[in-house]
């Protein structure tokens, strides 16, 4: 993955090779696509079609995380 393609005309920073991806059949649905291959791989490497998902998932956990957290320190 350290190599990088060709910049095109106009462009100054080459692109980065297209990371390996594993498309599911139709019929997977988003939950059973993001859990087959992990939640966090899914998420941050985006092995898969549902990347954009589980990155919306992983973005309501960690500001509910974080929610709590200031509140619960507000309380005190």
């Amino acid at each position: 993955m350290g190599e990088s393609l060709p910049p095109r005309d106009g462009e100054r920073i080459p692109r980065r090779t297209p990371p390996e991806f594993d498309e599911l059949p139709e019929d997977v649905g988003v939950i059973e696509g993001i859990m087959s291959g992990g939640f966090l791989n899914v998420a941050i490497n985006d092995s898969n079609q549902y990347g954009p998902h589980a990155m919306i998932a992983l973005l309501g956990v960690v500001a509910t995380v974080t929610g709590v957290a200031l509140l619960a320190l507000w309380i005190i």
